[in-house]
């Protein structure tokens, strides 16, 4: 074999390449993390709506929160550190301070806590399904005002993907399997999915100074120390409640609030808000199959086929991201 044969052979892919590709693979990962969990707190709040309060349910939520994501921040911060490439380098890890650290609370109280309050009392009108259809029109808000503000502008197979989805949303939305319909619970939705929103844009334009694993810790505190007025209520709950709205309460905590919100940091802080937003259109039909195998909501066809017009939505949406990845 001469010199010439040699230097036809393909060169290994280097080691830029390689981590490209696990980041990738970790990104979409954490995407489906992000949409099964927060699918299932759908679920879990209606669980436990019959004996927590919406206030009482929050504060019991995010406490445990809290303390999941405070055990968890030492490891958190360490892989991020550690998976963090020149083109998504890592913010520094100091703790925020001054207005930073201003946003980062009034952030805090708005998703963690308000956003939880409306959303859980919503819940106690309306349905886990149509619930989570209206809580995902936030991904809309999310790509205005990313796109408005933090200059992401308004990419056309992005805006295309969301309007699919919006599509499919609204198929679901007249086909709930209660057929009832509540202005006060559609009200309360509508002002979580703004919360949501809102928060979400937020959250994106300070990801640029602070690391994700310590936003998420102290704004979930910040929430939790907001809702402490609704001890009274959690402490009276906790006594007359059954163990099993309990423990839906604890894996609140621990799953949809300290992992869920973990991995969807993670991913906000490795794309941009408006097509990471854009994929949580996926939740309403993974909120709509569980709700028909945990609550016995059984959806009618028109539903299932607007999840799956929702979920069409979603890689339109993302499909140009994810080759860039």
């Amino acid at each position: 074999m001469t010199g010439d044969d040699s230097s036809m052979t393909p060169a290994p892919p280097s080691a830029t390449t390689r981590d490209k590709a696990g980041s990738g693979r970790l990104v979409w990962a954490a995407i489906a993390v992000t949409v099964v969990l927060w699918a299932s707190a759908f679920v879990g709040i209606r669980a436990a709506a019959a004996d927590y309060s919406p206030g009482a349910l929050t504060l019991g939520r995010i406490a445990v929160g809290t303390l999941t994501l405070a055990l968890m921040l030492p490891a958190t911060r360490a892989l991020g550190r550690r998976r963090s490439t020149p083109q998504a380098a890592a913010p520094g890890t100091r703790f925020p301070r001054g207005r930073l650290l201003a946003l980062i609370l009034i952030w805090g109280v708005a998703w963690f806590g308000a956003y939880n309050v409306a959303l859980n009392a919503a819940e106690q009108h309306i349905d886990a399904g149509t619930a989570a259809l209206l809580v995902n029109l936030a991904p809309m808000i999310v790509a205005v005002l990313a796109g408005l503000f933090l200059g992401e502008g308004f990419p056309r197979r992005l805006i295309t993907g969301m309007f699919i989805a919006l599509i499919g949303v609204l198929f679901i939305a007249v086909s709930t399997s209660t057929g009832k319909f509540d202005s006060l619970g559609v009200i309360l939705g509508l002002v979580a999915a703004v919360l949501y929103g809102s928060a979400a844009t937020l959250q994106k334009s300070l990801l640029r100074q602070v690391d994700a694993p310590t936003m998420t810790w102290i704004g979930c505190l910040a929430g939790t120390i907001a809702c402490l007025p609704f001890t009274p209520q959690l402490l009276q709950a906790l006594g007359s409640a059954p163990l099993s709205s309990t423990l839906a309460v604890v894996y609140l905590g621990i799953f949809p609030t300290a992992i869920a919100f973990t991995t969807w940091g993670y991913v906000l802080s490795r794309s941009s808000a408006g097509r990471t937003a854009a994929s949580t259109y996926a939740v309403p039909a993974v909120v709509v199959l569980l709700s028909w195998l945990l609550l016995g909501e059984v959806p009618p066809a028109a539903a299932l086929f607007g999840g799956a017009l929702a979920l069409a939505g979603v890689a339109v949406a993302t499909l140009r991201w994810r080759r860039r990845s």
